[in-house]
């Protein structure tokens, strides 16, 4: 490299050279390039390039973008407003995009053209204007199943908020069990999901727990044993306790016999 190259600055670089995507017009191909001298122009610089391929010389003219401002219609629940951005003319806008602005994301919903009509992507400078909704808070859709019978309804999360398959989480009031989260690749019966990439959750009632209540004196008296009822200050004895003996059942039908004296 000849000494009298200037140093130049990397991203510009990376911006000529980005995928070997400069042509060579010596042997047309698109190939990379070599930067052999750098030269300020305007708004810009001039590069000249030696190509990897066919070691021809050339120049490649780089200048900034110009600015447009772009009107954005930016949604948040039911409040709108409309706000003006500066965007360089060669960006690409496209529905689904998520951008900050005034420390809040957004996400385009729509793009027009000067027509009004609506474009799924474009370069900014065939944008005449974009709609945009407060992304912050992220809708989340839920199937909720009780038994033979599903309903659904849906909550409104921060973004980053996580869902765990097999978790309990409260809704209505209740508590239910995420059994599954869809996403975009499919269903999920484990692990963690960011609310955001979330298509659908479907809960289910978690299982009862046991009923461990006492229904007989004997599961009374096990239960007081254990504890499992506080503290018992007048615990009830069993009768085979107090005599030492195992109480007798008397069999239907038979007559007891007289103790002889």
């Amino acid at each position: 490299m000849s000494d009298d190259v200037e140093e130049i600055d990397d991203e510009i670089v990376d911006e000529i050279l980005i995928e070997n995507a400069a042509e060579c017009p010596t042997c047309d191909m698109v190939t990379g390039h070599e930067v052999l001298r750098e030269k300020k122009a305007g708004s810009g610089s001039d590069f000249l390039v030696k190509c990897d391929e066919c070691s021809g010389i050339h120049t490649i003219t780089v200048r900034e973008p110009k600015s447009l401002t772009i009107p954005f219609m930016l949604s948040e629940g039911a409040d709108t407003t409309i706000v003006n951005i500066d965007l360089d003319e060669d960006e690409v806008l496209t529905i689904g995009d998520v951008f900050e602005h005034n420390d809040a994301h957004w996400e385009i919903n729509r793009i027009e053209n000067s027509k009004g009509q609506a474009m799924s992507h474009s370069t900014v400078d065939i944008v005449a204007r974009a709609n945009a909704v407060r992304s912050d808070m992220v809708l989340v859709r839920l199937t909720l199943t009780r038994g033979e019978v599903s309903s659904s309804d849906s909550i409104t999360v921060e973004r980053n908020t996580v869902f765990k398959a097999g978790s309990i989480m409260e809704h209505w009031e209740q508590k239910w069990r995420i059994r599954a989260i869809h996403t975009g690749a499919g269903r999920t019966l484990t692990g963690r999901v960011d609310a955001y990439d979330i298509k659908r959750i479907y809960l289910h009632e978690p299982p009862k727990p046991e009923d461990n209540t006492p229904h007989t004196p004997r599961e009374r008296r096990q239960a007081w044993k254990e504890g499992r009822l506080g503290n018992n200050p007048n615990p009830e004895v069993p009768f085979a306790e107090k005599t030492g003996k195992s109480k007798q059942k008397k069999k239907p039908g038979r007559r007891q016999k007289k103790r002889r004296d």
